[in-house]
């Protein structure tokens, strides 16, 4: 007696598993290319995000100590009139030293006899080797510790002044301090890293304006 077959319960055929193969090859294809975009576009962000932060903190830094330069100083004892605390000699475009006397000690007519503490004679400059603006005090006790980072990542730092023209709404920027100096502007470029796969959008910049809010030329301003 002949068994008979039943072609309902007849499996796939070579072609249709290659078929079947193939459609599922293409399709985790497109999703591995979507996934690797997608982790890309993340990764990116990410650390744009992290140098952004970074630099904005720095920023902040450096505003705020600028902005007390020539506290509780004078440019001379007899006149009493304000300093605004920006050592001219140590100052330029990608540069700058300010004093302050913070702590109000010792003879406060004289900047170099005020400013003798920590923290209240301030340079700020970059260095180009390892990307980074650093932050040299010469007042801090133990060698190792008066030169310190305040952000990395950085391609370039820019200082332009502000001078001011006493009973004078006009103005000059200059790429060097003066006298009459009463604003600083701050430009900073980051340094953003490459992600592979990705169209880097390069470098961010970010720029402030910081008033010396005890120079004389910024105290006749109000």
């Amino acid at each position: 007696m002949k068994a008979i077959k039943n072609k309902k319960s007849r499996g796939f055929s070579l072609l249709e598993l290659m078929v079947a193969m193939t459609v599922m090859l293409i399709a985790m294809g497109i999703v591995s290319s979507l996934l690797y975009r997608a982790m890309g576009v993340r990764s990116r962000e990410s650390r744009k995000t992290d140098a952004l932060t970074s630099a904005q903190a720095g920023l902040n830094v450096l505003s705020r100590e600028i902005a007390n330069s020539g506290f509780g100083i004078f440019i001379d004892a007899s006149s009493r009139v304000p300093s605004n605390g920006i050592v001219l000699a140590d100052s330029n475009a990608n540069q700058i030293r300010v004093r302050a006397n913070i702590t109000n000690a010792l003879d406060y007519s004289s900047p170099e006899g005020a400013t003798s503490d920590p923290g209240e004679d301030i340079t700020y400059f970059l260095d180009a080797d390892t990307g980074s603006i650093v932050r040299y005090d010469p007042n801090v006790p133990s060698p190792q510790l008066n030169t310190s980072i305040v952000v990395n990542r950085i391609s370039s730092v820019q200082f332009a002044y502000v001078n001011y023209t006493v009973g004078s709404s006009a103005t000059t920027t200059t790429s060097t301090p003066t006298a009459t100096t009463g604003r600083v502007i701050i430009t900073l470029v980051v340094m953003l890293d490459p992600v592979a796969g990705q169209p880097n959008p390069g470098n961010v910049t970010f720029s402030t304006d910081v008033t010396l809010r005890n120079a004389n030329y910024m105290l006749q301003q109000y």
